[in-house]
């Protein structure tokens, strides 16, 4: 599958299929609540963390979760159609599939570099993983989705094999979830000065 005009979302040899043009309706209810929200007669409340901090074998694994009132495969949709993503992350080019490598534009980042990202695994709705490396070391990543109860549960899973500087790490991602929350409800965007250095020892306290 290329970037081209054909090229509209990751697949594998089970399911390479268009999801189509699914509108951005899915409302999110975050678990955990991390949005933003104003109170009445006052300034706009702080976001809140959501991450949590999980032993495994090989280190830890830092835990952020969202919410949706969509099925999964509109979700899906979100997070991996270079259309949909460019609307929260950035978007991305190249031949997606398991094993291969596609350029990512972090778009919300100084300078919005273009970076290599490996597919490692992709079962459309429910798992992706990836990962990169750049100059902050190597990066493991996998979207994990759930529907339950007329939604769509997301996980988003950072493999760590070491806790060193995960309070910059948790509020980084905790910005960009709630920039795919903002995106799916036509919403302005965060700002990151709302969850750096604000975040930052939330995060640290979970090592």
């Amino acid at each position: 599958m290329t970037s081209d005009e054909n090229s509209e979302n990751f697949g594998d040899s089970r399911d390479s299929g268009d999801i189509g043009d699914i509108r951005n309706s899915g409302n999110a209810e975050n678990s955990g609540a991390a949005r933003q929200e104003s109170a009445p007669g006052g300034p706009r409340l702080a976001p809140r963390p959501t991450g949590v901090l999980r032993s495994t074998a090989a280190g830890h694994d830092l835990v952020l979760t969202r919410t949706f009132r969509a099925p999964a495969a509109d979700v899906w949709a979100s997070v991996t159609e270079p259309g949909r993503t460019a609307r929260w992350f950035g978007p991305w080019e190249g031949d997606a599939a398991p094993g291969r490598t596609i350029r990512v534009q972090m778009a919300y980042e100084d300078g919005a570099p273009w970076c290599d990202v490996r597919i490692d695994a992709c079962e459309p709705p429910y798992r992706l993983a990836v990962s990169m490396v750049d100059e902050a070391g190597d990066w493991h990543m996998e979207l994990l989705l759930a529907e339950a109860d007329g939604g769509t549960r997301l996980e988003l899973i950072h493999h760590l094999t070491s806790v060193e500087g995960v309070g910059e790490v948790g509020p980084g991602w905790e910005y960009y979830l709630d920039l795919l929350v903002a995106a799916r409800d036509g919403a302005a965007a965060p700002s990151f000065d709302d969850y750096y250095p604000a975040q930052r020892d939330y995060f640290t306290s979970l090592t």
